[in-house]
């Protein structure tokens, strides 16, 4: 059963499309990390690293559901075999199995929300040829910034994604911060991706803050200044992650390649570990 946190009616459910060992080696993936650091991050998230030292890291998607009501997803996984991911994810995704395991049908989901498009958060959105919305009955939003960059981000993408979700109607384009019901809103939060958006859902005292690539792995949590090389404007990137953490600290984010699906931010303090038992001299 997919894990999920209860905040009042919200339940917020993490969908695990799939895992598997990232294509570089992380020391380049994140070039500035030093040794302190990695131990750190490691300590933090043991689950991240294997045996031989590569990045294994899960795929996810998070739906968003107030009681018995319609879904709101975030981001779309890696996709079925021959997605646009295929050529470095590990294809297949399970996000069917995954919804359905979740008590979710496809036609449930009235908004998509994807962070942003790069292809591990995309998988399926349009799935077929020709390509047709694989959740019927949704709105799909994307920043304006995102959709403009569409094209450099991946030539792919507007024959692949956009015109489809345009076909169809569903399409919707937001600009900047967007309030979707009263305890769900979208966060601009550039700099991974021209348009990356994160989405924040409150409810009384309680928050949960649904990530996109904000952060991709533990080091940037340890270090939020750490730039990750896959970002498209790494200075950008590293402004809304620093203030985004600090402005909405303490939350529970929501994260889709932390081996944990949710981590709360600032982390618990260390466990102290249990003193040594005492010995007890016998009286004289």
């Amino acid at each position: 059963m997919p894990l999920s946190r209860t905040l009042g009616s919200i339940t917020v459910t993490a969908l695990t499309d799939s895992e598997g060992a990232f294509f570089q080696p992380r020391s380049e993936a994140f070039p500035h990390a030093t040794a302190a650091h990695w131990r750190e991050a490691d300590r933090r998230d043991p689950g991240a690293v294997t045996a031989d030292g590569r990045w294994w890291l899960p795929f996810r998607s998070f739906a968003i559901r107030s009681g018995d009501g319609p879904v709101t997803l975030v981001d779309a996984g890696i996709g079925p075999a021959d997605s646009l991911a295929a050529s470095w994810a590990p294809v297949p995704g399970r996000l069917p199995a995954e919804l359905a395991a979740a008590g979710i049908d496809p036609a449930d989901v009235d908004t998509v929300v994807l962070t942003h498009l790069h292809t591990d958060h995309i998988g399926w959105a349009v799935t077929g040829t020709p390509g047709r919305p694989y959740f019927p009955n949704a709105s799909y939003l994307l920043q304006r910034a995102e959709l403009d960059a569409a094209e450099t981000l991946n030539p792919a993408l507007p024959a692949g994604l956009v015109a489809p979700l345009r076909a169809a109607g569903q399409l919707r384009v937001v600009d900047g911060e967007t309030t979707l019901t009263p305890a769900v809103r979208l966060l601009p939060t550039p700099g991974h991706t021209p348009g990356h958006q994160s989405v924040l859902v409150t409810s009384t005292e309680e928050r949960v803050l649904v990530t996109g690539d904000l952060l991709v792995h533990m080091v940037q949590l340890v270090d939020p200044d750490l730039a990750y090389a896959h970002e498209e404007d790494p200075e950008q990137a590293r402004h809304s992650r620093r203030s985004t953490l600090d402005t909405h600290s303490p939350t529970l984010l929501a994260t889709p390649h932390l081996t944990t699906p949710f981590t709360p931010t600032p982390p618990p303090p260390p466990t102290p570990p249990h003193p040594a038992p005492q010995s007890h001299p016998f009286p004289r």
